[in-house]
Parts: C-alpha cells; sequence; structure tokens
C-alpha cells in the first residue's frame, strides 16, 4: 500500500516506513539516519544526512537538548497484562498504562489490584482519561525497581527487545522518562565535538516523557520539567547575539516554553501542562531538530507553530515520497 497526505495531517503510515530497529544495526553507526532539511526562510526542503547538521547551524546557534534518561518502564504482570509506568504527578503519584499484548486494556481490573513481578502490589486509585490510571506504587524508589524487574516499552513495529542502552541518547544522565526522547538518539560523541568546533552552544533541559501510544488524538498531559538557570542565560544570549535557538526535540520545545515569558527564557521547574500550538505559539523556540511524527498527533500541531502549515505538509509529503522512517529509531527533520 502506499503512503498519502490528506488534509490537513491524516495519513495511514506504511508499515515499511515504521523503523523496526535502531540506525546502527540497520548501518554503520547511530548518526547513519537521514535528515529532512525544511528552510524556514526560503521555503527549500532538501535531502541530507545527520552527519551534515554542523553544517547547517550557524555559530552562535544553540541546541537545546532534553538529558532524560529513559527507564526500563514495562512490567509484567501476574493477570497476563503488562504495565508501563509513565510519569509522576506533582502529588507523588504515578500514572501507568496497563498492556493487553499491542492494544491498551481499558476494561476495569477485579479489586483495582495489579499483581507485578517481584510481589508488588498495585492499587489503581482512578482512571486518567481513558486509558490510564493513578497510583501510588508501594516502592522506595521507582527507577530501581524498574531497574530490576523492567524492559524498554516496545511497540509492534519494533521487531525484537533491545536493550535499554538502545534507548538512551548522548545526553541522558538524568532518569525519568518512561520512553525516549529520541530526537536526539542520532548524536554521537565526534558530532557533539563538530558542533561545538563551529561555534555552536549546547545546553540542557529535562523533560521526563510519558508514554506516547496516545488512543483518540489525546492532549498531552502534564509531565516533570526543570530549566536550570545556566541554560535559561544561555537562551537568552543566543537570543541576543542574533543566534538561534533550535529545541532537539518537542520535549526540548515543551520544557523551553514552559520556563519562558515575553521572549526570555528563565530557570523553573515542576510539571508542565503547555501545549505549543498555533493558540499558544513558541516565543524563544526558532528552530526544532525531531523525529516524523504521527498523523493528527498535537506534536503536528507543535510544529505548525514553528514553521508555516503549507510548507510543512510539503515537507511531510517529500518525507513520505522519500520513504523517511518514522519512530524512535527512523530519520530526523530539521526545521530553521
Amino acid at each position: 500500500m502506499s503512503t498519502t497526505l490528506v488534509s490537513p495531517f491524516g495519513f495511514a503510515l506504511e508499515a515499511a516506513l515504521e523503523a523496526n530497529q535502531p540506525a546502527e544495526v540497520r548501518g554503520a553507526s547511530r548518526s547513519d539516519v537521514r535528515m529532512l532539511v525544511t528552510d524556514k526562510a526560503t521555503g527549500q526542503i532538501s535531502h541530507r544526512h545527520f552527519e551534515d547538521l554542523p553544517a547547517l547551524v550557524r555559530p552562535g546557534d544553540l541546541l537545546v537538548v532534553n538529558n532524560s534518561t529513559t527507564l526500563p518502564a514495562s512490567v509484567p504482570t501476574k493477570q497476563g497484562w503488562r504495565v508501563h509506568f509513565s510519569s509522576t504527578r506533582p502529588d507523588g503519584s504515578w500514572l501507568v498504562e496497563l498492556r493487553d499484548g499491542q492494544r491498551p486494556y481499558l476494561g476495569e481490573v477485579p479489586g483495582r489490584q495489579v499483581h507485578l513481578a517481584g510481589g508488588v502490589v498495585l492499587e489503581l486509585e482512578a482512571r486518567f482519561g481513558k486509558r490510564l490510571w493513578v497510583t501510588r506504587p508501594p516502592l522506595a524508589s521507582v527507577p530501581d525497581y524498574l531497574a530490576r524487574f523492567g524492559k524498554p516499552i516496545r511497540y509492534s513495529y519494533v521487531d525484537r527487545d533491545w536493550p535499554v542502552s538502545a534507548y538512551q541518547t548522548a545526553f541522558a544522565t538524568v532518569p525519568g522518562s518512561a520512553e525516549m526522547p529520541s530526537a536526539a538518539r542520532p548524536f554521537t560523541p565526534e558530532i557533539v565535538t563538530r558542533l561545538v568546533s563551529a561555534g555552536i552552544g549546547i545546553a540542557p533541559i529535562t523533560l521526563h516523557t510519558g508514554v506516547a501510544s496516545l488512543e483518540s488524538d489525546e492532549d498531552p498531559y502534564p509531565e516533570w520539567f526543570e530549566v536550570g538557570e545556566y541554560t535559561a542565560r544561555a537562551v537568552n544570549a543566543a537570543k541576543d547575539s542574533g543566534g538561534r535557538v533550535i529545541a532537539v526535540g518537542t520535549t526540548a520545545v515543551r520544557a523551553l516554553e514552559s520556563a519562558a515569558d515575553g521572549g526570555r527564557a528563565f530557570a523553573a521547574s515542576g510539571h508542565t501542562d503547555r501545549i505549543i500550538s498555533l493558540d499558544d505559539p513558541p516565543v524563544v523556540v526558532d528552530g526544532l531538530l525531531t523525529g516524523l511524527h504521527e498523523p493528527r498527533s498535537t506534536h503536528l500541531a507543535m510544529l505548525e507553530a514553528l514553521c508555516e502549515t503549507e510548507l510543512l505538509r510539503e515537507s511531510y509529503e517529500a518525507a513520505i515520497e522519500a520513504r523517511y522512517l518514522w519512530h524512535e529509531f527512523g530519520d530526523v527533520h530539521l526545521i530553521a
């Protein structure tokens, strides 16, 4: 079947365009992925390689990367489901998703108890939306528990289980994400060195991503983030000197724009419910390096706030025609 794009961004993604294994297995290294480049100023769309990135950004530009580490967030249960630990809430509780094979389990849970590996019993307090549950894990440390009993979350398009190391980026230092902030996956130490040598700044934020198996075009829910004083100053300095602030991943956009006001960034942390769109556009982010997103997702609404809609549509048509690969192990898209 062929994949076609219809208005506004509805398309059935062809299975052959879903990356089913890491880039270093398909090719030579993590950086061995293609990069679609959309130039907002000229309207030009070009096909490049990720290793071209240092030549496509300018001295004085700032790349903002997410340093969140991916947890092995999927745990088996005695009832036959898997539990995906998603994210913390402001009151200290967690959101979790029950999975029945490759689909969310939306049915009732007898006694609202889930029996996990290691003898842990989760009490499900209440539904959160259609597919998530609120719970308070009886654990001293959820990350420590997951390190012992969990596996990385894997969806049906990935051909086999891969170790959690395959789901970490070069910047991962702060444990907390249910799923990898995958836009940064192609970065290698060599490319980072080339960027810094070319006068491009790199600054971190933290945003712990929740599960992304969104059903019924859901909006993203609150996620924990932190923008430190160093990064806020680096963003403002880049803006003041005429450089561009280029977020690496939609998570970096959400974090930065949750710590911005009046075109200035500031240090902040907490749970953000910010949803970037044409109705609430970014004020400090100028460009974005990201993966290719599924139809009708709120990620595409964010992209529309950074790139004129028709140019974005043309970019996705070009990606489909050139058979770019989607998802966490796939190709990337630079909008700048």
